[in-house]
C-alpha cells in the first residue's frame, strides 16, 4: 500500500492562502496528497472574505467531497460558478449528475463554448483584502477527482500571481459569456494561442541550434500524434536539437531514423502509476522555459477543446519539475520502454534491483514520515 504524503510546502502552513501571497505551491499526485487542493477549496469556503469560487469541472467521478465544498459555499453566501463538460467519455453520467446537483443547491453552471470540449483544469477563488479584490488560482494536469489523484500522475499549481488569476477570470468569463477572449498575459490556451506558441518555442530552439547555441527540447504527455508539431520537431531534431519524448500513449513520430530523426528518442514509462502529466521543456540558447498544461500534443486539444498552458517562472520549482518529471524519468531503469527506429517499443536494458521514476519518487516521498 502507497500512503501519499502531505504537501511538503504545505505542512504546517496556518493558511494556504496567506502562504501563496509568499510563493506558489506545486503538488505532485500522487506521491504527495491530493488533500492539498480540497484543503485549498476548504479555506476558500469557510473565508468569510472570499467573495467568488469559480471552476472548471470534466472528471470528478462521485466522490462527495468537493460538490459538498461547493454547497457549503452557496449557504455561506458566496457567487459559486462551475463549468461543466457533459461530454467527457465515460463519465457522461457522472456529469449530468453533477450539473442537475450544482443547479439545484444555487451554483450557476455553464457548458462553456459550442463546439469546442472544456478540458481545461481551473479553479479560481477572488478574495476582498482591504479595498481591493485579489484572486487565487489552481490549475493541474489532472482531473478535480479524488480517486484518480491517487492513481494517476499529475502536478497541480497554486498561485497568486495576478497575471495568471487575471488570465484565469477572463477566460472563464468568456466560457460562461462567450464574449470574444482578450489577450492573455501568461496563460497559453487552446484553441487560440497554445498550438502556435509550441510551434514557435520548437522554431526558436533550432534556429538556436543552427547558431551553435544550446538547444534542447524534453516533453512529456499522453500523446503526440499532430502532424504540425510533429513535422516542427523532426525539422529541429535535423537542425541540431537533441530531443527527448517521453509519450506514454500513442506516438506518431518514428524514432532514431538516420538522417531524420538520429536526434530524438521517444520512450513510455509504464509503472504502478498511470502517467498522466504534460510537462514541455525549452531550451535555446540562454531562454529557458518550462510549461505544465492540461493538453496532449494531439489535434483535438490544439483545435477543438480549450486548454490552458502556463509558465513555470519560480526557480526552484522549475527545477523541481525538471528533476522529478523529466530527468527521473529519462533515467529510468525499470519501467521505461524505448521505441526502435521500426516503431516497436523495447524494454530498457535492467540490470541489478535498479528502481523506476515512479518507485523512486515514492521512496522519497513515503519517507518522510507523514
Amino acid at each position: 500500500p502507497y500512503k501519499a504524503s502531505l504537501p511538503k510546502q504545505l505542512r504546517g502552513v496556518p493558511s494556504i492562502l496567506a502562504h501563496l501571497r509568499q510563493e506558489d505551491v506545486l503538488i505532485h499526485q500522487p506521491f504527495e496528497s491530493f488533500d492539498g487542493v480540497l484543503d485549498f477549496l476548504r479555506e476558500a469556503v469557510r473565508d468569510p472574505d472570499v467573495l467568488a469560487i469559480k471552476q472548471t469541472i470534466y472528471r470528478t467521478g462521485s466522490d462527495p467531497a468537493m460538490i459538498d465544498l461547493l454547497r457549503e459555499a452557496v449557504r455561506r453566501g458566496k457567487e459559486v460558478t462551475a463549468v461543466v463538460e457533459l461530454k467527457a467519455r465515460f463519465d457522461e453520467e457522472a456529469n449530468i449528475n453533477w450539473a442537475e446537483q450544482l443547479e439545484a443547491i444555487g451554483v450557476q453552471v455553464v457548458y462553456g463554448v459550442v463546439g469546442l470540449k472544456t478540458h481545461a483544469k481551473m479553479l479560481l477563488v477572488t478574495r476582498r483584502e482591504g479595498k481591493r479584490l485579489r484572486r487565487y488560482g489552481h490549475l493541474s494536469t489532472g482531473n478535480y477527482n479524488p480517486r484518480t489523484a491517487r492513481l494517476y500522475t499529475d502536478l497541480s499549481f497554486l498561485t497568486a500571481d495576478a497575471r495568471i488569476t487575471a488570465d484565469m477570470d477572463e477566460l472563464f468569463l468568456h466560457l460562461a459569456s462567450q464574449n470574444p477572449l482578450r489577450r492573455m498575459q501568461k496563460l497559453l490556451v487552446a484553441p487560440f494561442h497554445l498550438h502556435a506558441r509550441m510551434l514557435r518555442w520548437i522554431a526558436q530552439t533550432a534556429a538556436a541550434a543552427l547558431k551553435g547555441q544550446d538547444a534542447r527540447i524534453i516533453l512529456k504527455m499522453n500523446a503526440l500524434t499532430d502532424q504540425a508539431l510533429i513535422e516542427a520537431l523532426m525539422a529541429a531534431g535535423q537542425a541540431g536539437v537533441q530531443i527527448d519524448l517521453i509519450v506514454r500513449g500513442a506516438c506518431m513520430l518514428p524514432a532514431g531514423i538516420a538522417g531524420q530523426t538520429e536526434r530524438i528518442r521517444v520512450r513510455s514509462v509504464i509503472g504502478r502509476f498511470l502517467e498522466h502529466s504534460r510537462v514541455f521543456y525549452f531550451r535555446a540558447g540562454e531562454q529557458e522555459a518550462v510549461y505544465l498544461s492540461s493538453a496532449d500534443w494531439m489535434n483535438r486539444n490544439m483545435m477543438r477543446r480549450v486548454e490552458v498552458a502556463w509558465p513555470v517562472d519560480n526557480p526552484g520549482l522549475r527545477q523541481r519539475i525538471i528533476d522529478e518529471c523529466l530527468t527521473a524519468y529519462l533515467l529510468d531503469a525499470r519501467d521505461a520502454w524505448d521505441m526502435n527506429p521500426d516503431g516497436r517499443y523495447v524494454p530498457v536494458a535492467r540490470s541489478g534491483r535498479k528502481s523506476g521514476a515512479q518507485q523512486a519518487l515514492a521512496n522519497r516521498y513515503m519517507n518522510r514520515g507523514d
